[in-house]
């Protein structure tokens, strides 16, 4: 049987993970699964196997918060024998956490084929320590599995011209390595097959006395926003302005509560009138929660498309995205690091075009990674 290993670390992974787990299987792959453990709370790492009913990983490394540096060196340690005990005929990296760059690294240094999930993506910022980790990815792996046109042209730009979007199975004799293709987007395929399911089993609206359409979701976790306190804490004076027109729901990410904690903020914060800060919560339930709100507000790239799946309006508290489909369908608007008035800036958004929903495949991006590894691994 071919076996490939996996590297997860982070709950957007997680939750990716799961359809293509599920393909893998169907395609009659053997996978091995490894957690970094970059996210290592309950209500940001084991809620989500448990809730999306993900196999419990074949190994934890454990490695908690770091500086990068650090973080990234302990999975190299804890990653290289295992894979090099497993002996994997492919290495299966998501986005761009430093859970990604270790395991794509130390694939790539064991001669191990590399398939980065979520490939092309560039905000063109190399400040942020994401686009660090997806551009050296996309540069090692042999397998460049993108979620849209725009991230083919991403990679195409810099030299990658082995495109193989037409066809599922490459003929290896043909075409060598690294192949591109755009495949969609798998937080598509997890949203379709999960949004009625969080519809019918989620009670987040009924704990927190919340009615459709009259409250907003934000969200914040980048060190670009989180790292500084008076940043933070600016986004944070905006937000609670927000709250005075509309209610907001903020599940608090544990950086960002770190940070607040340290400056004796988080009270002042969550006294606020209108203000409802919450720990995180599971997928399902963020899910519910999001397609039920009048508006998102957030850092998350991940939550920029997922508005966009559900037809709510997003404001991004950044100054660029790696998401720009997005920004193009009108239904995100970067209002930067330091905006005002977002009670304003949602008033005027709209839901977004929904044609644009398309540019990110047709919900069956898992099947067709699956069918690309298959072919990889024969070459």
């Amino acid at each position: 049987m071919i076996q490939v290993f996996t590297v997860l670390g982070a709950r957007p992974q997680f939750i990716k993970s799961w359809a293509l787990s599920r393909a893998l299987t169907s395609c009659g792959i053997q996978e091995f699964v490894a957690h970094t453990g970059q996210h290592y709370d309950d209500d940001m790492s084991e809620v989500f196997f448990r809730e999306l009913g993900l196999r419990p990983p074949d190994v934890h490394l454990n490695v908690r918060s770091a500086s990068h540096a650090q973080m990234t060196a302990r999975m190299l340690e804890g990653l290289e024998p295992a894979m090099r005990d497993r002996k994997p005929r492919a290495v299966i990296v998501y986005g761009d956490t430093n859970s990604t760059l270790a395991g794509a690294l130390a694939a790539a240094k064991l001669g191990i084929p590399v398939v980065h999930v979520e490939a092309g993506l560039r905000s063109f910022n190399r400040s942020m320590p994401e686009e660090v980790n997806r551009v050296v990815t996309d540069h090692v792996s042999d397998l460049l599995c993108c979620p849209t046109a725009a991230a083919v042209a991403n990679l195409a730009r810099e030299g990658f011209d082995h495109d193989v979007t037409s066809t599922s199975e490459p003929d290896v004799r043909q075409l060598p390595s690294p192949w591109i293709a755009n495949v969609g987007d798998v937080m598509l395929d997890v949203l379709r097959h999960f949004r009625e399911v969080a519809a019918s089993r989620s009670t987040m609206l009924d704990r927190l006395a919340l009615s459709p359409r009259q409250y907003v979701v934000a969200t914040l976790h980048r060190a670009e926003n989180t790292a500084d306190a008076e940043q933070l804490a600016s986004l944070l004076e905006e937000i609670a302005a927000l709250a005075r027109s509309i209610r907001v729901v903020f599940p608090m990410h544990p950086r960002t509560r770190a940070v607040l904690d340290g400056a004796d903020a988080y009270e002042r914060f969550a006294s606020q009138p209108g203000v409802t800060a919450i720990e995180p919560v599971s997928y399902l339930d963020l899910l519910h929660l999001n397609a039920n709100a009048r508006g998102i507000v957030t850092d998350s790239g991940g939550l920029q498309k997922e508005a966009l799946f559900l037809g709510v309006p997003c404001l991004t508290v950044r100054d660029e995205t790696e998401w720009a489909e997005t920004v193009e369908a009108g239904g995100n608007r970067l209002v930067g690091r330091r905006p005002s008035n977002l009670a304003g800036a949602l008033e005027h958004m709209t839901t977004g075009s929904s044609a644009f929903v398309d540019k990110f495949g047709a919900g069956d991006a898992a099947g067709r990674i699956a069918g690309l590894i298959r072919a990889l691994v024969r070459a």
